[in-house]
């Protein structure tokens, strides 16, 4: 199943990263279980889902989560195909259904989410907005969509004798060194050391490691797959010294000409605060809590800020999806 079942994501005009078994395997050993949902012509897959179910607390049964999916060819096969995601999510205990159909450019066709039967989601689990680099053209023109800030660091990295290079698996415990202190300097958490190695791994022709070093001293590293129209930046750390050095703007710029060489068409840098873009601009620089720290750095490499279409909740079992609710609202 996950050859064919990769085999029609890569062929699919909205393909992610997330969509792909590996990513299931990925999450499968960290707390979730997954699986996919298909609808096949004879032995072509013409529809489907990978779904991830989490346990909800107390053995209430599972939350069931589609991000960036589901896929069909058809519309006259998107019905079935939701009675079918909708059997097997129950077939797992699933209480209700989160979706995060992710990003709908001008040209893509968006979901009815009523006629679907969904309903608003109090709680996202992917960053609902973002910024999207076109990185059509060549590297002057995409250079010069940046802000004059943005391109003066990135040159001053190489000018200073910083060595950007392409990492592989040995390089992930000074990757993971260097998340483990992004997080305590801006205060969010990271997964275990072998979340990465395992992500290193399962992504063979997916993935991109980009460090940075000077002297010896590792600066900083990213972490971006890639697979169709974007490549995303999913992971980055940078260590305490040599700041000034700005290696973190040369490790995304490898990553970009990277993606551009694969024919990717946007880099997707995965996560600004879900507000639009005038309270962004008029904010940043007061800011540090949450992903506002981030938005300051992603803000100067010319793209454009895109909301994606958030989350949708399809309840299975209101007393427990109100409990959840209840839950979340407490939490805050």
């Amino acid at each position: 199943m996950s050859t064919n079942w990769d085999s029609f994501v890569h062929t699919h005009p909205r393909a992610h990263i997330l969509q792909l078994s590996a990513w299931g395997k990925l999450k499968s050993e960290f707390g979730w279980s997954t699986t996919q949902v298909t609808l096949q012509r004879q032995t072509e897959i013409i529809a489907g889902a990978q779904i991830l179910f989490r346990p909800l607390p107390f053995g209430l049964g599972t939350m069931a989560y589609i991000p960036m999916g589901p896929y069909h060819t058809t519309a006259q096969i998107e019905k079935p195909l939701w009675e079918k995601i909708d059997e097997t999510a129950k077939e797992h205990q699933a209480r209700f259904l989160k979706w995060e159909p992710g990003i709908y450019l001008p040209e893509d066709q968006p979901p009815d989410f009523k006629a679907l039967g969904f309903i608003p989601s109090p709680q996202t689990i992917q960053p609902p907005r973002t910024i999207l680099i076109d990185i059509r053209g060549d590297e002057d023109t995409i250079l010069s969509r940046m802000n004059q800030g943005t391109r003066r660091k990135i040159r001053l990295g190489y000018k200073k004798g910083v060595r950007f290079y392409p990492g592989t698996q040995a390089d992930i415990a000074k990757f993971t060194r260097m998340m483990q202190t992004t997080g305590t300097r801006n205060e969010f958490g990271v997964h275990a050391a072998d979340y990465y190695h395992r992500a290193f791994e399962l992504f063979p022709d997916q993935v991109a490691l980009f460090m940075a070093e000077h002297d010896g001293d590792d600066l900083a590293g990213i972490m971006v797959f890639a697979l169709g129209r974007y490549a995303i930046y999913l992971y980055g750390a940078s260590s305490n010294i040599k700041r000034n050095l700005m290696a973190t703007y040369g490790v995304q710029w490898e990553a970009i000409k990277w993606a551009r060489e694969r024919g990717c068409i946007y880099y997707d840098m995965w996560g600004i605060p879900d507000e639009d873009e005038a309270t962004l601009e008029a904010e940043f620089e007061n800011r540090s809590d949450g992903l506002w720290g981030v938005y300051g750095f992603k803000r100067g490499w010319g793209g454009e800020v895109v909301r994606s279409l958030g989350a949708w909740d399809k309840v299975y079992n209101p007393l427990i999806y109100n409990a959840y609710k209840l839950a979340l609202r407490l939490r805050r």
